[in-house]
């Protein structure tokens, strides 16, 4: 496993994180969830991101329970705070002050930690004065619950502002979670240039496109039976979008490529998110332990120039790229 500095910090993470945003507390049981994160510890895995969210709070305590008994200081555990969690009630959801400082009480105990290393922004909050975000988050860091800050899916033009705000209260501000991989490329002309100069990492989810760039949809053929698309608990909703034969076909040309370098599919594209140098980690799920093993073999590999043209020319137009998506991908108001 390699590392890498996420941000201007001294924190380092392992390039692949473990993340458990619809396996656990979920899709899998507890006990396959708990021999997935023993796997990604003995493939070197350092760090695990999970979110207050996920599965109304379950997903937290699994993890929780299954780093129990680790050593605290060599992991690095990250959540989140910002949509509905609970029964619902009007400051349940948001980054208001009230919702980020009992939130974290609440990640803390699920996790069975006294601190988290990063905790995120899971989006950001329309309703709510920037400053009180901040200043909330402020808090967190100062009363140890926290060690950094970080957002997930603001624009360039958001991260700018908190990053300003962040620098005034004195606090590290130093990582964007957005969702990145081949086909999804929409922080490439905005957010990752405007990160660079203010010194924030990015740490990509779905590098495996919802598990489109694993192949193994085809075109023309129903998906398979227990895969993602076919599991309404699993996150069929959101991969809807890229189950047409457009992509489906493009994403078979990339097969040839990923055999000139011996690498699967899967791990091509957890390997082409990494070539971007303001990437600090792919974010990998896993629904069974080998998928584990086999998607850190991405971890450390370089492609060649001409590899990542070939994979550009393989997807042609089926590749989304207008930053103004990651806007557009937002929710226009507080969730309820």
């Amino acid at each position: 496993m390699d590392f890498r500095y996420l941000g201007n910090s001294g924190l380092k993470i392992s390039e692949i994180t473990y993340g458990n945003w619809i396996t656990h507390g979920s899709q899998v049981e507890n006990d396959v969830a708990g021999e997935c994160v023993r796997a990604a510890l003995d493939a070197g895995i350092t760090t695990f991101d999970t979110a207050d969210v996920y599965a109304n709070t379950a997903a937290e305590t699994v993890l929780g329970d299954a780093l129990a008994g680790e050593r605290r200081e060599s992991l690095g555990i990250f959540t989140k705070v910002y949509w509905p969690t609970g029964p619902g009630g009007p400051n349940d959801s948001g980054l208001s002050r009230k919702h980020i400082l009992e939130s974290i009480n609440g990640s803390l105990r699920r996790l069975k930690t006294d601190y988290v290393d990063l905790y995120q922004a899971h989006r950001y909050d329309t309703e709510t004065p920037l400053e009180e975000t901040m200043q909330a988050f402020a808090d967190v860091v100062r009363q140890g619950k926290a060690l950094y800050i970080g957002v997930s899916e603001w624009t360039a033009d958001q991260i700018r502002a908190g990053a300003a705000l962040a620098k005034e209260l004195n606090v590290q501000l130093i990582s964007s979670q957005p969702q990145y991989s081949m086909l999804w490329r929409v922080i490439e002309s905005e957010v990752v240039p405007t990160c660079e100069e203010l010194g924030l990492s990015q740490i990509v989810w779905s590098p495996i496109a919802q598990g489109v760039l694993t192949g193994k949809y085809l075109p023309g053929q129903p998906p398979p039976a227990g895969s993602r698309a076919t599991d309404e608990n699993g996150g069929s909703f959101f991969i809807q979008r890229l189950m047409t034969d457009d992509i489906l076909n493009a994403v078979q040309r990339l097969k040839p490529i990923a055999e000139g370098v011996d690498l699967t599919l899967a791990q091509l594209a957890v390997a082409w998110v990494l070539q971007n140098p303001n990437v600090a980690s792919a974010l990998v799920g896993a629904s069974r332990p080998e998928q584990v093993a086999e998607n850190v073999k991405a971890a450390g590999v370089k492609l060649s120039v001409e590899t990542m043209a070939a994979i550009d020319d393989a997807l042609g137009d089926v590749v989304v790229g207008d930053p103004s998506m990651t806007a557009k991908s937002a929710p226009a108001g507080r969730p309820t």
